[in-house]
């Protein structure tokens, strides 16, 4: 059985047999779920000698409603044939490896499992497609977990199983090696499996799959080491402290405990006697970016994010146990990551509902608002299926308890009408521009047309915040035949597990000029909207991880905005749209102490946003290169 964000989607079959000679074992899997309304089939074959040895690996399909699969892997001697999509290579083969893409159907893991128990549980196992030692699988036990089913009590072994996909996947073996529950990750979202006797315990997974998460966090945490923290000094950078104000040569800003206590220029703030220098001449300090459009649905998205330069991060909509988790992990000091601000996942009850939190009635939107805002949550995201009247409770009672609204525009309404019935805010820009256009025209965008002026005066009526994500739209509407590292160089220090799977999505060639129409839209959309004093706050909906948000500030520039104004959306904007900035979004004493060093000037040149050296989150100062490293991204 099947599970998204927890909601039963679909399911996996699979048959085990010996090959007509006895020679082999032949598993044949195939998968099908319903994603959102969106169907994602996938199927395997597996040809492995009797002691599970891999020879032949075919896999077609999806595992994603945007990512494709489509490879073999030939292993039948000491160098397999990898067929990705139109392209080959050959691979050299270790003494001991196994043949796995992605979570693959899941029944394919149950094999890698079998075949590590039976070959001696090796540190490693390289995995084909993936022809890297970065790459290999690691698996390690992580204990033994008692369930109960209809009153017999069985032992099942729990594993954490590394690189299969990007990140960590718990795995619970049944006796006889029988897989039990598998969870893992699809599109960057959470994604679990249970064999169907076992459902009744895949809440008990699920604690112990977040619990398991939390020693890895941990363990990941006290591996990268603050180079700073306490009291210290940054002395030399050129000073952009996010109000607006002219950059500052040769700066100095004092850290202590977390909090900012001086800044200025060098000559005009008094450096404490013996307090420890951080040496930051040739560099540029601004604050701390802020994603607004996270998915951190794993731990090493907390790495990810610091490296980049990321040190707020907004969640729209994921797990309540593991969210709630990671976030009072990061806030206690204990994991490493941006500070986490929670948007509670609300959608209708139906098949293609996105999560398990779900309000058919006002009487169950309120009971939602009122358990997110009990666990902490800043905000309420509502998605596509929510209907008016239950729209409306929510609203309602997230303003009653001081929170606000932010989400999709549900089917059947307009931003007008999702506005109009409380939303705060609109994550997506689409959303906006389908009401800027006339109605029923097809032709090209005109953001000073009537009914685009039109909407933007009710925006700015209504104050509402909008999250453009243009730079996911950018990444999934580009043609397949253009090289993502062309606008998105951070593509080529992706792990293999991230490259494969994203490097899938696009559009046919043919439809590449009205993609790049539709972005250059968007883009007049977004200055549009800037110009007439609509805040904008940067998002990625996970996009390239770690990279994306340079690309969204990118676009914005690309759209108009300077880099200054750019730089202003992904700080002091949203730290004032989220009420936080009397704490953050600048480099001013008394705030948070969230910053990064980067290499070269960004009001010069742009990109040099994307070259951060060092970062510092809540007073702790960072290398981004362990930061990166503990990731698993290349350096």
């Amino acid at each position: 059985m099947l599970h998204f964000l927890q909601h039963a989607i679909g399911n996996e079959h699979y048959e085990l047999k010996p090959s007509p000679d006895l020679s082999q074992l032949v598993l044949d899997a195939a998968f099908e779920y319903t994603d959102r309304g969106v169907k994602v089939p996938l199927s395997a074959t597996l040809q492995m000698r009797p002691d599970f040895t891999p020879v032949r690996f075919e896999i077609k399909g999806k595992s994603y409603r945007y990512f494709n699969v489509d490879a073999t892997v030939d292993a039948a001697g000491a160098t397999a044939t990898v067929r990705e999509g139109p392209n080959s290579r050959e691979v050299p083969l270790p003494s001991q490896f196994f043949t796995v893409d992605g979570y693959s159907p899941i029944s394919v893991q149950m094999m890698m499992m079998r075949y590590w128990l039976h070959h001696g549980r090796p540190a490693h196992l390289m995995a084909p497609p993936a022809g890297d030692r970065v790459a290999d699988v690691t698996i390690e036990m992580a204990g033994h977990e008692l369930v109960n089913l209809g009153g017999q009590t069985i032992t099942l072994d729990r594993y954490t199983v590394n690189n299969v996909v990007w990140g960590r996947e718990s795995v619970w073996l049944a006796p006889q090696g029988r897989l039990a529950a598998v969870t893992t990750f699809t599109g960057g979202l959470e994604f679990e499996a249970v064999r169907k006797e076992y459902e009744p315990a895949f809440p008990q997974f699920i604690r112990s799959e977040v619990a398991d998460r939390m020693k890895d966090l941990a363990a990941i945490s006290k591996s990268v080491t603050p180079l700073e923290q306490g009291s210290f000094a940054i002395l030399g950078a050129t000073l952009i402290d996010g109000t607006g104000a002219p950059p500052v040569p040769d700066s100095a800003v004092i850290v202590r405990d977390g909090k900012i206590i001086a800044t200025g220029a060098r000559g005009s703030v008094e450096v404490p006697a013996g307090i420890r220098k951080v040496d930051a001449h040739g560099l540029t300090l601004l604050p701390g970016l802020w994603e607004m459009h996270a998915h951190y649905a794993q731990i090493e998205w907390g790495p990810t994010y610091l490296a980049s330069g990321v040190t707020t991060a907004r969640d729209c909509g994921n797990e309540f146990e593991f969210i709630t988790a990671v976030r009072d992990e990061i806030a206690h000091g204990d994991g490493l990551g941006p500070r986490l601000l929670l948007a509670g996942l609300i959608d209708g009850n139906s098949p293609d509902a996105f999560g398990v939190n779900s309000a058919t009635t006002p009487e169950e939107g309120r009971a939602l608002v009122n358990r997110y805002k009990n666990a902490g949550f800043l905000q309420i995201k509502i998605y596509n299926l929510i209907q008016p009247e239950v729209l409306r409770a929510i609203t309602a009672e997230a303003h009653r308890l001081g929170i606000t609204v932010t989400g999709h525009i549900p089917n059947g309404m307009n931003a007008f009408d999702g506005v109009n019935d409380g939303m705060d805010q609109i994550n997506h820009i689409g959303y906006a521009m389908s009401v800027m256009r006339a109605a029923g025209n097809a032709s090209r965008f005109d953001p000073g047309s009537p009914e685009a002026r039109k909407a933007i005066q009710f925006f700015q009526e209504h104050h509402t915040v909008i999250d453009p994500t243009v730079s996911w739209g950018e990444l999934l509407g580009r043609p397949t035949d253009e090289d993502i590292a062309s606008f998105e160089p951070g593509f080529a220090r992706l792990p293999y597990q991230l490259s494969s799977l994203i490097g899938t999505s696009g559009v046919p060639p043919s439809e590449g000029a009205l993609s790049r129409e539709r972005l250059q839209e968007s883009l007049s959309a977004v200055k549009a909207l800037y110009d007439a004093g609509i805040p904008i706050v940067p998002g990625t909906d996970k996009g390239v991880p770690g990279f994306s948000l340079h690309r969204e500030l990118e676009l914005y520039v690309q759209a108009g905005l300077t880099p200054m104004q750019a730089i202003q959306t992904a700080t002091i904007v949203p730290a004032r749209v989220m009420g936080l900035d009397k704490e953050s979004g600048t480099v001013e004493a008394g705030k948070r102490a969230d910053l990064i060093l980067v290499n070269g000037n960004p009001l010069e040149d742009f990109s040099a946003l994307r070259k951060v050296t060092r970062v510092v989150a809540d007073g702790r100062l960072y290398d981004v290169a362990p930061l990166w490293k503990a990731a698993g991204f290349k350096q």
